[in-house]
């Protein structure tokens, strides 16, 4: 009996403790939840924090998963082979179009991008976009048989007519890398539209069109302006330089087999207007640049949407071999539309120049020339057609999964498995959702709309719900943003539960927020799945030039030039501290617009900061030297103005090799090329 009482006695006490104990843990808690989450209702759930927003560790790996990701693919001229580039799975598929599955698997280097097949077909160029290189592949063994060092960030991908050379498409760098594959060297770099991520090359292969992403920064309420660059194969230089109005994300181009025109995807912004316009459709419209190669030679706009009915964005094109049809993917409304070519020639042929500029915000025009959408599975990207034109096959991004749809009968025959994970993980969940638009009114945008890449895509909004012009707002990136908080420029959203909760839903999509579960998932991602891509362009291993030594000495200085002490809200560490350059309060460095409430701003973190112009809270400045020599000319935004120009310059480079300190460098190492 004693021996049962040693043992009764203490869980009695421990339970009777528990037990006064709770009702205070549990207000203590519910308040926690209250503060994290901006509501008084989100279910307790320890595991919603704990679990699932760690970025390391055991907990890390066991409730998480690594996915492959298929971004881009290119059928084999027999059309027995498929070969996929595994975004997140750092690799090369092979696929037995056959057999519906993985034959092969060759790891390249980091985020590889694209891929294109030699003349003969025995060599693949993968291009990996975070190792600022292109992998060659020898088809015949399956390995890697050597690596073409590029610009920064290489994309697309193009041969040139004889086979020669290999352009390559570099979206950070933004500029075009032209190799000699007989030496394997970069014979020339030529400069290119903003971000540019597509490359192809006309029918007689005599000219290449380049896309780009993101617009040539005018200031707020000018009209946008997208470049197309276009390149003569024959002297391997740029030929023309063509703006594309009241656009950006030009992702892909494609041309018709008669070679009449030349269509790209791309996003039509009305960043201009107040936010409040979502409720009223038409905030953010899709549709296709068709560019007539003769005579005429117009550019016409012309929408993929409907009145009622958003395909936001869409990233490639594909056109039958017989030119009849082209089809294009929405990543973000998980369809393909079907486009009618002979429709579109009938609309530039009996429409009057006046109407075809209207047709660029016309939401009827589709329904002239859009075949069918074609429903697939999450975030399709890559397209490619099998060489009879009789196959179209769809890299379901977010599925790890090919979808093959029948061009004849427009429905979708197989699904190629390409053998990733089974389970969706919270954080894959929560991707999905930041790439899909149905949590918007009428589907008009996604959150990757204005985060491409879960960064930043360099607009400047309105996001007031009533006054047109006030209280601009420069989209901020996402990527490793989890340590930071506040949110906002104004730091009023103390986590990413309030930010995308409830306010999110009723400023930003207009409808529903998101359930509990779906607020999870998409919390787990930003916080813990966004990652900077190294910065292997101004701080490749971590050791400074002498130039970026010389600015960080004045970025952590406490005299200035004159040998007096700058007070220690003007030194620029105080406010920006590593690892991520930020203190996380917030601050007045008088950079208020008349057109502005009276706010403090955020300190935003610096890490990667090079690749997020413009700047400052409503984007005005277009580069980081103008922050001071425009709209810095007081102490407020840090002790500069006696500095001098060259140590101007040595500010702005030490601040462009900053980059996330948990960043592992490629152990394979990074050759930078000389240009």
């Amino acid at each position: 009996m004693r021996k049962h009482l040693k043992i009764l006695i203490p869980v009695a006490v421990i339970l009777i403790t528990a037990g006064a104990l709770y009702p205070f843990y549990h207000r203590w808690a519910r308040e926690h939840v209250n503060y994290l989450t901006a509501t008084n209702d989100h279910p307790l759930k320890c595991t919603s924090c704990h679990l699932y927003l760690r970025k390391s560790g055991l907990i890390s790996k066991l409730v998480n998963a690594k996915y492959y990701s298929p971004f881009n693919l290119v059928v084999s001229g027999d059309g027995r082979s498929l070969y996929i580039t595994a975004e997140e799975g750092n690799a090369l598929l092979i696929v037995d179009t056959g057999k519906y599955r993985v034959i092969h698997k060759v790891e390249v280097g980091i985020r590889p991008h694209s891929i294109i097949l030699s003349k003969d077909e025995t060599t693949a160029y993968v291009s990996n976009q975070w190792s600022d290189n292109v992998s060659v592949v020898d088809l015949g063994r399956y390995l890697v048989t050597d690596t073409l060092y590029t610009g920064s960030g290489p994309a697309g991908l193009a041969l040139s007519a004889d086979g020669s050379c290999l352009y390559v498409v570099n979206s950070f760098s933004s500029d075009i890398s032209v190799i000699d594959l007989s030496t394997g060297t970069e014979i020339k770099r030529l400069s290119s539209g903003n971000n540019p991520t597509g490359i192809q090359a006309n029918c007689d292969g005599s000219r290449l069109f380049v896309t780009s992403r993101r617009t040539l920064s005018p200031p707020f309420g000018d009209t946008l302006r997208c470049e197309l660059t276009i390149i003569s194969d024959n002297n391997r230089r740029v030929a023309e330089r063509m703006d594309i109005p009241s656009a950006h994300m030009m992702e892909n181009v494609a041309f018709t087999p008669a070679g009449d025109l030349a269509i790209m995807p791309l996003v039509r912004p009305k960043n201009n207007v107040p936010a409040i316009q979502v409720e009223r459709g038409w905030m953010m419209t899709y549709g296709i640049a068709v560019i007539e190669q003769g005579p005429p030679g117009r550019t016409v706009q012309l929408l993929l949407d409907e009145p009622n009915a958003f395909y936001p964005d869409p990233f490639d094109i594909v056109l039958t071999p017989d030119g009849k049809r082209a089809f294009i993917s929405h990543a973000g409304a998980d369809c393909i539309s079907v486009v009618d070519i002979e429709a579109v020639r009938t609309i530039l042929k009996e429409s009057s120049a006046d109407m075809l500029y209207r047709y660029s915000n016309h939401l009827g025009i589709s329904s002239r020339f859009v075949v069918k959408r074609i429903p697939t599975g999450s975030n399709p990207k890559g397209l490619a057609l099998s060489p009879d034109g009789k196959k179209l096959f769809v890299a379901e991004h977010l599925l790890d999964r090919i979808a093959v749809i029948s061009t004849e009968t427009l429905e979708i025959t197989g699904i190629i498995d390409l053998d990733g994970p089974r389970r969706t993980t919270v954080v894959r969940l929560g991707r999905q959702l930041f790439n899909n638009a149905g949590h918007t009114f009428q589907n008009q945008y996604s959150c990757y709309t204005c985060h491409p890449d879960a960064h930043e895509d360099g607009l400047v909004y309105n996001m007031a719900s009533i006054d047109m012009g006030r209280n601009m707002t420069n989209t901020q990136s996402l990527r490793n943003i989890g340590d930071t908080p506040p949110f906002k420029w104004n730091g009023r959203n103390q986590t990413v539960y309030k930010q995308d909760g409830m306010r999110f839903s009723t400023v930003l999509t207009r409808t529903e927020a998101f359930s509990y579960q779906e607020l999870d998932a998409i919390t787990a991602y930003i916080m813990t799945g966004i990652a900077n891509p190294p910065n292997l362009r101004y701080n490749p291993n971590g050791e400074l030039t002498e130039s970026q030594k010389h600015g960080k000495e004045i970025f952590e200085r406490t005299h200035d030039s004159k040998g007096y002490e700058i007070p220690v809200v003007n030194r620029c560490i105080t406010c920006h501290p590593a690892p991520y350059f930020t203190n996380r309060q917030l601050a007045d460095v008088g950079t208020l617009a008349v057109t502005d409430d009276s706010i403090l701003f955020d300190t935003p973190h610096l890490n990667n900061i090079f690749a997020s112009p413009p700047y400052l809270h409503d984007g005005r400045a277009s580069t980081l030297e103008e922050i001071w020599t425009l709209y810095g000319k007081t102490e407020q935004h840090g002790a500069v103005n006696d500095l001098t120009k060259m140590e101007l310059n040595y500010l702005v480079e030490y601040l462009k090799s900053l980059r996330d300190p948990e960043y592992e460098r490629n152990s394979t190492g990074i050759q930078k090329a000389s240009f």
